[in-house]
């Protein structure tokens, strides 16, 4: 016994001395990466160039440590503000003298950032700077930003394939009466159709009008938009006789896009970088641009030193994602999370002067959003101004958090509105009847074991889950009305669970103005009186220690594989909306009972990466994630 207790404990001994020797090595490694990075300096007559791989959001979501520890492939997405940021910069910068914007792996971003970023684009151009856009093929929001350019570049095998706003919805009833599983719903709101996947086999004709008007608005504001920067363009007529067109061409989509003025030049990627080259000057180093330029993410280290540390401030709030109780990571809006971090960033910055909640999220948890909600009317009730900055969707749960705010900002396309409220518990007496078991059981009361999702919720559970959905959904209209000093009667009529774009959401009062961030961080600083360009620190949860060392030591992950040739990028735009589709179905019904959240407004905002299921999988995917869910909302 006694051999065997020392031998135990110098295995134990080891495995200790071995796991400090490799903290040891991996610490011994990170510093001297750290120590040796070379400080990034900015070419003088340099290109920006903005490689923008994947999608455009509002708060990038961190990797998860172990794949990044085995060389899994990262998200591939990047930060709008980061965006605008680099080129407002890069208008002032005399060491700049041009734009690249290179699309060939852009996959899609919410309405509303691309017109933040647009604009972006026009102050570059007002300085008197020109714009190059490249990619093998364009998109509509590919080709909303290259609009801004001064001049479009496509691949010979390329094309210009715009389709608009729009697209199929998934609705599960038929699959869930073949499994014997029901659905107990309780809303409120006549357009409340994010519980019609569960309810129906197509959707409402309320619900099909509403989202009719919502992609009919977006679409003409795309029209519009791009129409102002390239006014010989006529997509309409493009689109209106599309297969002619490109007959004419015999069949070369390139050539078609090029006689409709869609695009100006045609070349290959080393005849774009020949002509950057000749424009710019040369450059022959290994692995670097072939001409003189210099990177997103190198150029805002560059500038990183030369942003001020002191002084006044306007703190910004994320607020991103599905609305979720408790603790979450960037990229999702955790209730508990996002509260204690305004909380915590008001007790420690006293140079904090205002704050704006930036809002990209459909909604989710009525909970969640009112701990955020209510986090940031203590800080307005502390002397802080509160500005609402809403980015491509903030709705329901989103734009209930933005009823704390002294004024609401939007841009034209933002999806907002969606008040209204319900509750969602599936239920599974059907299912176990149908494979021969039953239910029996006692009761000291009516609500012993309820909502009971075995034997069937009972009537006076319904009754108390349906007066409660009520309840809530007085609450958010009551809410509505005090902060927007509108009348209850006609909150109630413009809510309904409806959704707006920022057009209709102005006419109606739902919003006070059109703009990006930097519209809400100006009204802000108004506010709290502050003068000149105010300094702006972001207020949201630290990134994982292990993410930021394991990507200083091994550097930044490989990006997921993304399509460069046209129709690839449609087929790829469609997988993933079908598996955007079926998560939020999924988080819906395994969610909180009591939500506020809007399933459409999700589909047609910020764009997420089909990371599962693999394009390869073809329609066995889609159906394991439908299986998975059942499955999981069964147990």
């Amino acid at each position: 016994m006694n051999f065997a207790r020392g031998t135990w404990r110098f295995l134990v001994g080891v495995k200790d001395l071995l796991v400090l020797l490799l903290l040891l090595l991996f610490f011994a490694g990170l510093w001297g990466v750290l120590g040796n990075r070379a400080t990034v300096s900015v070419p003088d007559g340099a290109a920006l160039v903005l490689d923008i791989n994947g999608v455009i959001v509002d708060q990038a979501a961190e990797d998860d440590p172990l794949q990044l520890a085995l060389g899994a492939s990262g998200r591939s997405e990047v930060q709008a503000r980061d965006i605008i940021r680099a080129i407002d910069l890069a208008a002032e910068d005399t060491r700049i003298k041009s734009l690249v914007l290179d699309l060939d792996l852009f996959v899609g971003a919410g309405q509303a950032n691309l017109q933040s970023i647009a604009a972006s684009m026009q102050r570059f151009r007002k300085a008197g700077k020109p714009i190059e856009a490249y990619a093998a093929a364009y998109t509509d929001d590919g080709y909303y930003l290259a609009s801004s350019a001064s001049r479009i570049w496509v691949n010979p095998l390329g094309a210009v394939l715009l389709t608009g706003p729009g697209g199929s919805g998934l609705y599960f009833k038929s699959a869930l009466d073949k499994l014997n599983i029901d659905i107990e719903v309780f809303r409120v709101g006549t357009y409340k159709a994010a519980v019609e996947p569960f309810t129906r086999v197509n959707a409402s004709p309320e619900a099909k009008a509403a989202d009719q008007a919502l992609v009919d608005d977006l679409w003409q504001t795309w029209l519009s938009d791009v129409a102002s920067r390239r006014p010989r363009t006529d997509v309409s007529a493009w689109l209106r006789a599309l297969p002619q067109r490109v007959a004419a061409t015999s069949g070369d989509l390139a050539k078609a896009a090029q006689a409709a003025q869609l695009v100006d030049r045609i070349g290959t990627r080393t005849q774009f970088d020949a002509v950057m080259a000749k424009a710019m000057g040369a450059q022959e180093k290994p692995g670097a641009l072939s001409y003189n330029g210099i990177r997103l993410a190198k150029y805002l280290a560059a500038q990183r030193s030369l942003a001020p540390s002191s002084g006044p401030a306007i703190g910004i709030v994320y607020v991103t994602g599905n609305i979720v109780d408790g603790e979450a990571g960037r990229g999702t809006a955790g209730g508990t999370t996002i509260a204690d971090t305004v909380r915590k960033a008001i007790s420690e910055n006293k140079d904090l002067k205002a704050l704006v909640v930036r809002i990209d999220s459909p909604g989710g948890s009525v909970t969640a959003s009112e701990d955020i909600r209510e986090a940031l009317a203590e800080a307005k009730a502390g002397g802080l101004p509160l500005v609402a900055s809403m980015g491509p969707v903030a709705a329901s749960g989103g734009y209930w958090i933005a009823t704390a705010a002294d004024e609401i900002i939007a841009q034209p396309s933002t999806i907002t509105g969606s008040i209204g409220v319900f509750a969602i518990i599936p239920t599974f007496p059907r299912a176990l009847e149908s494979l021969g078991v039953s239910t029996d059981g006692v009761k000291s009361t009516p609500y012993s074991g309820e909502p009971d999702v075995v034997a069937g919720i009972g009537p006076e559970t319904r009754q108390l889950l349906q007066v409660s959905t009520e309840d809530i959904y007085r609450r958010f209209i009551s809410l509505v009305a005090a902060s927007r000093d509108l009348p209850i009667d006609k909150v109630d009529r413009i809510g309904q669970g409806r959704v707006w774009t920022g057009n209709d959401a102005k006419r109606l009062d739902l919003i006070d103005g059109f703009g990006g961030l930097d519209a809400a961080v100006a009204a802000a600083a108004k506010r709290a009186k502050l003068e000149g360009t105010p300094r702006t620190v972001d207020i949201e949860p630290g990134r994982s220690p292990v993410v930021e060392a394991l990507e200083a030591l091994l550097g930044p992950p490989e990006t997921v594989s993304l399509p460069r040739d046209p129709f690839a990028k449609l087929a790829y735009a469609s997988r993933s909306r079908l598996f955007a589709l079926l998560l939020d179905a999924r988080a819906m019904a395994m969610g909180p009972t009591m939500q506020a959240a809007c399933l459409s407004c999700a589909a047609m905002g910020t764009p997420r990466l089909a990371e599962a299921p693999s394009p390869a999988a073809g329609l066995e995917g889609p159906l394991a994630a439908l299986a998975g869910w059942l499955h999981s909302s069964s147990r």
